[in-house]
């Protein structure tokens, strides 16, 4: 069994054929040339023919490899490239704090099972693997992927690769922790911590995306909703926006019940494999949650529109 996390901002599914190549970067000319028999007798002659797929300017062997040239690895990451990567680079002190900072917020207990990192140096070498090795997949800058006995990230250099590889990564810890967590509280922490840390998971985008749609009255929390989402099911702007919005609105709390609810849920859920949904545990606390969090993100907007302002008379 698999499954698969992307960011929510694409949702169009990729064309191509799968191909199950195993990583390495010595595929001999025996193993390519079955592969191409494997794609005809699959029904993907007419991608093999096309133009597009024979103009392709990486070779062959090349979009069926993952990155292996190089490897780093750092606490539960092993981080996959072809090209060189400082072991002490910012983005990665990043990436490992992330884990503490999850353990820290939740009080959950940290794990030590490998999440393996593929970083790909541009986005055309990232698309033509990802085409060819997973053809179903949503397309996307980052993805994780998740097997009975693998973590595994896919991502390509760029201006916001440590954005993406936080949102990634985070599924790994997450799931490496309490591999039951559901749809809707898994993406809701990933959104949270994907922000720079000393932001305090502020999502500045969510905000205003929440406060926009609570003005035309298309928006308005429903919890037991997102609880209902399974990931056939997908997520919409919507769903990730107020996922993030519970996830912030209770680990921000100033009430300790509240601010201890998603921990103790997540560990009920490692230790029990099931627990109470969260939407019930909340409504014994507040049944006017919902209308508490509208609240929340208002004040949340005008926190950030008086700090703006004060910025821009500064300068």
């Amino acid at each position: 069994m698999s499954k698969c996390r992307v960011r929510p901002q694409h949702t169009k599914e990729l064309f191509g054929c799968a191909v199950d190549a195993p990583y390495k970067t010595d595929i001999s000319k025996s193993t390519v040339f079955s592969v191409i028999i494997a794609l005809f007798l699959s029904g993907c002659v007419s991608r093999l023919q096309s133009p597009d797929f024979l103009s392709n300017r990486l070779p062959f062997q090349a979009r069926l490899t993952a990155p292996r040239k190089h490897t780093i690895t750092r606490g539960q990451l092993v981080v996959h490239s072809d090209f060189r990567l400082s072991e002490n680079h910012r983005f990665l002190d990043d990436l490992i704090a992330r884990s503490d900072d999850l353990s820290r917020e939740l009080s959950l207990p940290s794990s030590d099972e490998p999440i393996h990192v593929y970083l790909f140096e541009d986005a055309e070498q990232y698309a033509a693997f990802m085409n060819m090795r997973y053809h179903n997949a949503p397309q996307s800058r980052a993805i994780f992927l998740e097997t009975d006995t693998r973590f595994q990230v896919y991502a390509h250099w760029g201006d916001r690769v440590a954005e993406d590889l936080r949102h990634e990564v985070m599924h790994g810890y997450i799931h490496s922790v309490v591999p039951n967590t559901p749809l809707w509280l898994d993406e809701g922490l990933a959104e949270y911590f994907e922000v720079p840390r000393g932001s305090n998971g502020l999502n500045r985008a969510h905000v205003d995306w929440l406060v926009s749609h609570l003005r035309t009255g298309d928006w308005r929390p429903d919890l037991a909703r997102l609880e209902r989402l399974t990931p056939p099911d997908g997520m919409t702007r919507a769903d990730y926006a107020e996922a993030w919005a519970w996830v912030h609105y209770l680990l921000k709390s100033q009430d300790r019940t509240r601010r201890d609810l998603l921990g103790n849920y997540m560990r009920r859920l490692r230790q029990h494999g099931s627990s109470e949904p969260v939407s019930s545990m909340l409504t014994r606390i507040d049944q006017r949650a919902s209308d508490e969090l509208i609240m929340y993100i208002q004040r949340l907007a005008e926190d950030l529109g008086k700090t703006e302002q004060e910025i821009r008379l500064t300068q």
